[in-house]
């Protein structure tokens, strides 16, 4: 495959635009007018490796950085109703699948929020929905759950340890105190410690530490400690993320120092150069620990078990994806869809509420249609975001064309910055060290206008 270059040097960017977790994002769906009924979406679906996600829409408390879709605790048995919703909307699911063919699930996740909100008897009710309810055995499968320091107790990674849960998965964001108060989570290194042994005491094959860089008053130094910090546990998966201030966030709230554009430019630029400047940091110290780099931000120990390739996100990158719960996603090959999505906390409590109190859940509310320009841009995102890169064999496999023929534009872009691999074998479309470094630049540099224009034309809530 040929990538024309161009002779001048392409302007400058910012290196942190949005981080790609899924495509297209939530702020591109709308409200369905046609509201399809889901056994039509999946009758001509495969459904032989079917990837399943629950989702918890609940934390102890919400960290100055977060935008997901979660509120601060659960009144008046809220998780209770929560999943009986959910087993309610299992059942619809199930039934929507049908029986004319075998149904099987190849991969499981709960995630949230944080799924260990619930109590032990929460999660074996949670467990109970996804084996009896949608039929996923999750002793055979690739089991991934997300925790945290204060709720990672013994009787709750008991019940996910015995229900065979193989990857757990803990923000912990910083070791240094002072830096996790500056990114409004309130916790002690002490306790997360404590979360930590306790994971290790569970016996779960994979554990995932998350980690955040460019906090305010972090220092390589710093920085280095937590990495360090981490390393001691030993843990299979390490994610480096870069820290945002996204709107309607706590930390968005405290608001920037800068008063005018011209300090606001200059106080990004700052910022953008620590952040590059800590992931190199870090990218170094873990490659030279063992560790082996799958994307910008997943490292996995070189001797560490992987049943699941890519982010623990994986769940959101595949076709085939069944989704339960008001934040989760579902994806058929012809339509993205879920439930509204909020920020402000006022706007979940609204379409949490709204979710407990429904009784049909048979046909597709809000989302967006994926056309074939569409699922080759989501195929090229989300492969070449991976450190292992695009096989283009594997891409004309599918789509019957090349992507240099498909995205010249972009990809010649791409290759004028150094983001492309020049020394990659012949057949294989992979970022450079610098690509990489710019994937959250790269990411949303392949969305189609289209998206784009939905995206903007968001109003956020």
């Amino acid at each position: 495959m040929t990538i024309t270059t161009s002779t001048t040097a392409p302007p400058a960017v910012r290196p942190y635009e949005s981080y790609v977790y899924a495509y297209p994002h939530k702020t591109a769906y709308r409200p369905l007018k046609d509201r399809p009924a889901l056994r039509s979406l999946w009758a001509a679906e495969p459904k032989d490796a079917l990837s399943l996600y629950l989702h918890i829409p609940f934390c102890e408390v919400r960290c100055g950085f977060c935008n997901l879709f979660t509120r601060i605790g659960a009144p008046e048995e809220l998780t209770t109703r929560y999943l009986d919703a959910l087993d309610r909307q299992a059942l619809a699911v199930r039934e929507a699948l049908g029986d004319e063919e075998p149904v099987r699930f190849a991969a499981a996740a709960f995630g949230g929020g944080t799924p260990t909100f619930l109590t032990a008897g929460e999660l074996e009710r949670l467990c109970d929905i996804a084996e009896k309810r949608m039929g996923a055995d999750l002793s055979a499968v690739p089991l991934s759950v997300e925790t945290s320091p204060s709720t990672a107790t013994a009787d709750r990674l008991s019940v996910l340890a015995d229900r065979g849960t193989t990857r757990i998965s803990i923000g912990v964001q910083s070791f240094v105190d002072e830096e996790a108060r500056a990114a409004v989570r309130p916790q002690r290194r002490a306790d997360v410690e404590a979360a930590l042994g306790r994971i290790r005491d569970a016996r779960i094959p994979v554990l995932n530490i998350d980690l955040i860089y460019g906090i305010d008053g972090q220092t390589e130094r710093s920085w280095l400690a937590s990495l360090d910090a981490a390393l001691a546990w030993r843990p299979e998966e390490l994610y480096l993320y870069p820290l945002y201030v996204r709107p309607l966030t706590g930390l968005h709230r405290i608001g920037p120092a800068a008063t005018g554009p011209e300090a606001q430019a200059l106080e990004d630029a700052a910022w953008d150069e620590q952040r590059l400047r800590l992931y190199a940091v870090g990218r170094d110290h873990l490659l030279a620990r063992g560790y082996e780099q799958v994307s910008m931000r997943m490292f996995r120990r070189t001797d560490a078990p992987h049943e699941q390739d890519g982010p623990d996100d994986y769940a959101c990158q595949t076709d085939g994806m069944i989704g339960l719960g008001c934040g989760a996603r579902s994806y058929t090959s012809a339509l993205h869809y879920s439930f509204d999505y909020a920020v402000d906390m006022r706007e979940i409590r609204s379409i949490i509420d709204r979710f407990t109190a429904t009784e049909d859940f048979s046909r597709a509310e809000v989302g967006r249609y994926v056309d074939a320009d569409e699922a080759r841009r989501r195929h090229l995102l989300q492969s070449l975001l991976q450190a292992a890169g695009l096989p283009v064999a594997e891409y004309r496999a599918r789509f019957g064309t090349d992507p240099g023929e498909d995205f010249p534009a972009e990809l010649a872009e791409f290759a004028d910055r150094g983001w492309l691999d020049a020394s990659a074998p012949d057949g294989l479309l992979r970022l450079s060290p610098s690509g990489l470094a710019h994937s959250d630049a790269l990411g949303p540099a392949l969305f189609s206008p289209g998206v784009r224009a939905a995206m903007a034309a968001y109003e956020r809530k």
